[in-house]
């Protein structure tokens, strides 16, 4: 732009803090700083002259010049977070050794494990994570005791998730086994614990769950807590321009 000035939320994304969502919700909610006073949403900021901070944190401009793009199989046990107050085991200390401050796109429950997204690109992030983007999302979940085909039914139906309705899931039976049955899902929106809130209401048990692909990128054989970098074909498929 002519006079340099650049929204703030897109100052502080390319800074690799945090995703772009995420900068917009803290400015909402009086956290973030220009020059000493309050911002707010639409309020732009030329990132070289203007002193930018969250909280107590300044923001520095274009502090990760390196872009990160990376799949991580996140077990179990481990809450999707950077850093955890209750001292719990998070996502943060599978990524240490990557020379950037990286953050997940999207979530996965405590007790969940799979694909999980990370990236320090806050442009990336804020598309993937945009409800227009429609991202299937796939997951392999173990279930008990059985299941009938009316549960079936009802697994496919809509609920309401913080007032919201969802979007229908699509359920297919894996496998069945004595006392379990392997259950694959396709949410299109993935709202937090749907799966597990579908369940309950079906009268199931969750034993286990676990994402297996975002749109096409699959996990594939990547160990439990490792991690690899997307391909370019990968990053390519994530785009939402190319969706």
């Amino acid at each position: 732009m002519k006079d340099n000035k650049i929204r703030i939320q897109k100052i502080i994304a390319d800074s690799g803090l945090m995703s772009r969502r995420k900068a917009e919700q803290l400015i909402e909610n009086g956290e973030v700083f220009v020059n000493g006073r309050k911002a707010f949403l639409g309020d732009k900021a030329n990132p070289l002259k203007d002193r930018i901070t969250v909280g107590k944190k300044k923001i520095v401009p274009n502090a990760q010049k390196t872009k990160y793009y990376i799949m991580l199989h996140k077990p179990r046990g481990f809450v999707t977070t950077m850093n955890d107050e209750m001292g719990r085991k998070c996502v943060a200390q599978l990524v240490e050794e990557i020379p950037a401050r990286l953050f997940p796109i999207g979530r996965l429950d405590r007790d969940s494990e799979g694909l999980l997204l990370m990236t320090n690109d806050g442009d990336f992030a804020n598309g993937i994570a945009h409800p227009a983007c429609h991202l299937n999302k796939t997951y392999r979940v173990t279930v008990r005791p059985s299941v009938s085909d009316e549960q079936l039914e009802k697994l496919k139906q809509s609920i309401v998730i913080n007032g919201k309705k969802t979007i229908p899931a699509e359920v297919f039976v894996i496998e069945r086994q004595e006392g379990r049955v392997v259950l694959q899902f396709v949410l299109q929106d993935g709202k937090n614990r749907q799966i597990r809130n579908i369940c309950e209401q079906a009268g199931l048990e969750v034993a286990r769950l676990k994402r297996i692909a975002i749109g096409q990128v699959k996990l594939g054989r990547l160990p439990q807590g490792q991690w690899r970098s997307l391909t370019a074909d990968e990053i390519k498929k994530l785009s939402p321009k190319q969706q």
